[in-house]
């Protein structure tokens, strides 16, 4: 994508032209990057351009290089692909071709550039900027600017996208359109697994990511796949035999299939390709197995975009045009990346050098290297992974001698079962004996207590709800009953999975260790509720799975009215009072307004939206979203807004309303969903196992408020962080914490729907460097 202007000297007050384009990669996500970037760029009062089918487009010029308004991104959030088109361009690879695009855009005064690509566009992009002043003097010798020209458009500005669904871009924890590709893979497994447990075969799947193992490691981690084989991370010598008994083992288990999942560019330690067909007819051949390959192919490209791309690539694009009206002639090229939940910028040939020392570490068969350049999150993920899906021998795992508890508690959220499941793994391999507690606290004080051990969450991961049940029952009324089970079990630690109960029921627990000694052991709660609404952390299990469920809906909800001119929906999401999932719902799904608690409104609010909406309905755009958080407001419910809305409406649209309700707490996990239960759960056991080896042999009762924590994401990290400390920071009346990262992000959806709004930079502006990770 490019997006491009004539940099003004007087700076940022001044009007600005600018231009829109993709390169020849193509992923699910892109077109709300183009959304949000011409969006905000007529926002900011410039003039956009389209450029049409990527360098090619640039080169030829003419008719690929056209305005846009802002009825020219309209209805494109959930289409895949870009609407810009793309492609492969040798011209641009020359001079000539790029003296040709130069001399195209300074027709039009364009001089910033946002490109959306892999490291091939971004480093054409960077190369074109480098040579710009000698483009243009060149230009003006061949007579075809002027010199008045050369110093007006003296320089160009370059701000990268990453659009790439294998996640191979170093500097960015995700790329656009990797989720989505996820999406696609995960629901192809799903559907196998199905019919392969039928027949007790054996599926090898083959996934994309010639260069990178992100999608066949994520994946084979949300899926808990037998055996994954990454570019990466080759398997060690005689992993033919390895692979074969760790498959008849877990048959021997009674699992009554097998999932190997491999990426196209799979390799082993002497460089040369391990294929699924060689893999089928290893295990044909040696194991005598029913097995099948499916090659997933071009079908991880399509489809509809995820929330989290939309979102995504909406604040990518949003951050993009920030960054172009704050750059000057001295900043470098730079991308827009994500860095934990913190949306970042890097100097772009810093991400591209590192891109490419990771071919060259595995060209030279330094894999250990290339795992560290592919950034902690990748490192993360396939340390986890091996922790999960082999098993080491009873008698080769040093035995702890203690008893860790698992419960859920709150309402069911889904990746709770992959967080169970992830938990209980790393607790047996760490050595300890792990018991899962059944209903809650209520079945905790009833003594619902049984050991569960690593076939018992085999197939876990893609399980809705809760297997081990939950309820929303507090521990208060209860904590005699559940000190004796503890004692009774001999319980060394706990782990709550949850969500704002789990959370108040931590605090009891805690606040009970005077009267019951039995509660001074390491507890620790990792956050997994819809609603997102638990201190401590920007993210809970489970919201991500609710959030799809909305953007779906609202999708089929828009589509509906395609035949039918001027409609308004107001659609309700729940969330008690915390607004998460009805302002993340609405920036994902496009929506004109967003009612949330955290920002009071009134009638004079409705009355201008209503207006807004009159004047949209004007437009080709004759259609209209609203979302209303459940609790946002006692007297303006949701039949209000509709009654309110349909009685201002008359004549201009009419009105139609939907209430979710539950259906956004079930259904199978998202892959974030999956992936991070699974990794933040590993995490948490590591933290027990850490708390009770500190303890051992010293009988040491922990009482510290640092034995008692919340773990969850904050920005960039992963942290534990006291639960008493958390208080200070949560509005219990209302059940959420006092401050909330997404608020940030209100603007923006307002902005995007043409309302006028202040966005705040204060965290943009910094270039920082490139970060490699240590394994």
């Amino acid at each position: 994508l490019f997006l491009g202007g004539a940099r003004a000297k007087e700076g940022r007050s001044r009007r600005r032209r600018k231009s829109v384009g993709a390169s020849k990669r193509q992923s699910a996500g892109m077109n709300a990057a183009v959304r949000a970037v011409v969006r905000m760029g007529i926002y900011v009062g410039a003039k956009v351009y389209f450029i049409y089918e990527g360098y090619q487009g640039m080169v030829d010029g003419g008719a690929n290089i056209a305005e846009a308004d802002w009825e020219s991104v309209s209805s494109i959030l959930q289409v895949g692909g870009t609407i810009i088109g793309s492609a492969r361009c040798q011209a641009f690879r020359t001079r000539e071709g790029r003296l040709k695009a130069a001399c195209n855009l300074l027709q039009r005064g364009i001089t910033n550039l946002c490109v959306i690509g892999g490291d091939g566009s971004l480093t054409g992009a960077n190369l074109f900027r480098k040579e710009w002043s000698g483009l243009l003097e060149e230009l003006a010798r061949n007579g075809q600017i002027d010199k008045e020209a050369v110093q007006k458009y003296a320089y160009l500005n370059v701000v990268g996208m990453v659009g790439s669904i294998d996640n191979d871009f170093c500097g960015t924890d995700m790329t656009i359109g990797t989720d989505s590709a996820l999406h696609r893979i995960i629901e192809v497994i799903d559907a196998i697994m199905t019919t392969a447990q039928s027949h007790q075969r054996t599926f090898v799947l083959e996934v994309m990511g010639r260069h990178c193992g992100y999608l066949a490691l994520v994946s084979a981690l949300a899926c808990g796949a037998d055996w994954v084989f990454l570019p990466e991370s080759p398997p060690e010598e005689g992993w033919e035999e390895q692979m074969c008994v760790k498959l008849s083992e877990n048959r021997a288990r009674k699992k009554r299939l097998n999932i190997i999942i491999v990426a196209e560019g799979a390799i082993d330690t002497q460089n040369k390709p391990i294929t699924s067909e060689k893999i089928k007819e290893l295990v044909v051949t040696q194991l005598g197995y029913d097995t099948r390959v499916t090659i997933l192919g071009h079908v991880q490209r399509g489809g509809t975009p995820s929330a989290f791309d939309r979102i995504l690539a909406s604040r990518m694009g949003v951050e993009a045009v920030i960054a172009l009206l704050e750059a000057t002639p001295d900043t470098p090229a730079c991308v827009v990346s994500l860095n934990g939940n913190h949306a970042v910028r890097l100097p772009l040939m810093e991400c591209v050098q590192m891109t490419q020392d990771v071919q060259k570490a595995m060209d030279e068969r330094r894999f250990q290297d290339a795992v560290r350049l592919r950034g902690r999150s990748f490192a993360g993920n396939l340390n986890t992974y091996k922790r999960l899906a082999i098993k080491l021998p009873d008698d080769q795992i040093p035995k702890t001698n203690c008893n860790v508890a698992v419960i859920n508690v709150g309402a069911p959220a889904a990746g709770m079962n992959a967080a169970v499941r992830s938990a209980v793994r790393v607790g047996i391999a760490d050595g300890h004996r792990m018991l899962a507690i059944y209903d809650g606290f209520d079945g905790f004080a009833k003594g619902q207590i049984k050991e569960i051990s690593w076939t018992d969450v085999g197939g876990w991961t893609g399980q809705g709800g809760s297997i081990l049940g939950t309820k929303r029952v507090l521990p208060g009324k209860y904590l005699e009953e559940i000190a004796t089970q503890m004692r009774a079990h001999s319980i060394n630690a706990l782990l709550i999975i949850g969500g704002f109960e789990a959370y108040l029921g931590l605090l009891e627990l805690s606040a009970a260790r005077e009267k019951h000694e039995e509660f001074c052991v390491p507890m620790v709660m990792v956050p997994a509720t819809v609603s997102n609404n638990v201190p401590g952390s920007d993210f809970s299990i489970g919201a991500d799975t609710a959030l799809n469920t909305i953007t779906d809906t609202c999708d089929r909800i828009k589509q509906s009215a395609s035949g039918t001119k001027r409609r308004v929906f107001i659609i309700e999401t729940m969330g008690g009072y915390c607004g998460y999932l009805a302002n993340m719902g609405g920036l994902a799904a496009g929506a004109d307004a967003a009612y949330i608690f955290e920002e009071p409104f009134d009638i004079r609010d409705l009355q201008s939206n209503v207006e807004h909406l009159t004047e949209k309905m004007k437009t080709t755009i004759q259609r209209g979203l609203v979302l209303r958080n459940e609790s946002c407001s006692e007297n303006y419910t949701t039949d209000f807004i509709y009654q309110l809305y349909s009685e201002e409406g008359k004549g201009v649209f009419d009105c139609r309303k939907n209430v979710l309700g539950h259906m956004q707490q079930g259904g199978a996990p998202s892959p974030f969903d999956r992936n991070f239960g699974t990794k933040i759960s590993a995490r948490a056991m590591e933290w027990i196992t850490a708390k009770l080896k500190e303890a051992r042999g010293r009988g040491k009762k922990f009482t510290t408020d640092d034995s008692v924590c919340v773990l969850g994401i904050s920005k960039r990290n992963v942290i534990f962080q006291p639960v008493a400390e958390l208080k200070q920071q949560t509005d219990f009346e209302h059940r959420i914490p006092k401050e909330q990262w997404w608020l940030k992000l209100r603007p923006l959806m307002k902005i995007l729907a043409k309302y006028k709004a202040s966005y705040d930079v204060s965290d943009s502006g910094q270039l920082e460097h490139v970060q490699p990770w240590s394994v």
